[in-house]
């Protein structure tokens, strides 16, 4: 079973490689997704990195929160599902997990 983490704080011109090789020391790697504005393409400064299991997972939340990477410090934790809202808004196109 994966185990998914946000990373948070990212400076805007890190590349979902970079942050495929920096996870990778920790354990396999299955999906890496930076999220980008729709509309400009730009990066939003987060994203989330899917470890292939739960010990993977907390060791690389336990070693980069706080790490600097590329001028930035990172916030790094275990991602959770996000709860659908029963109100309207188009969600379709946002990402399914938020962070605590």
């Amino acid at each position: 079973m994966s185990f998914k983490i946000y990373v948070g704080n990212l400076n805007y011109q890190t590349t979902e490689d970079t942050l495929r090789q920096l996870f990778e020391q920790y354990g396999e790697v299955e999906s890496v997704k930076i999220i980008t504005d729709r509309d400009s393409g730009f990066s939003k400064g987060f994203g989330f990195v899917e470890m292939a299991s739960e010990e993977a997972g907390e060791a690389a939340i336990s070693a980069l929160n706080q790490h600097e990477l590329e001028g930035r410090q990172l916030r790094v934790n275990k991602a959770h599902e996000r709860r659908r809202s029963s109100f309207g808004g188009d969600r379709s196109r946002s990402s399914s997990y938020r962070y605590y």
